[in-house]
């Protein structure tokens, strides 16, 4: 089997081992809003937010970068 093949396995199986365990419904409070949902997919939710920032994010941090160097030229 090659690596990849079992590195993905592995880290599927474990994806699954953390939904089986987190599927407790939890309550989410913000101001005057409440929202109930699993434990895991609060979780993926609050991981894909942090993602889509982080891209954003870094992507304006590159483009001021480039712009900087070639105005100093």
């Amino acid at each position: 089997m090659k690596p990849k093949k079992i590195i993905g396995v592995s880290l599927a199986g474990l994806v699954l081992l953390f939904i089986v365990q987190n599927v407790a419904v939890m309550n989410l409070r913000f101001l005057f809003w409440t929202l109930s949902m699993s434990g895991a997919l609060l979780m993926l939710l609050v991981l894909s937010v942090g993602v889509i920032l982080g891209w954003l994010l870094h992507g304006g941090f590159g483009r001021r970068k480039s712009n900087a160097e070639f105005s100093d030229g």
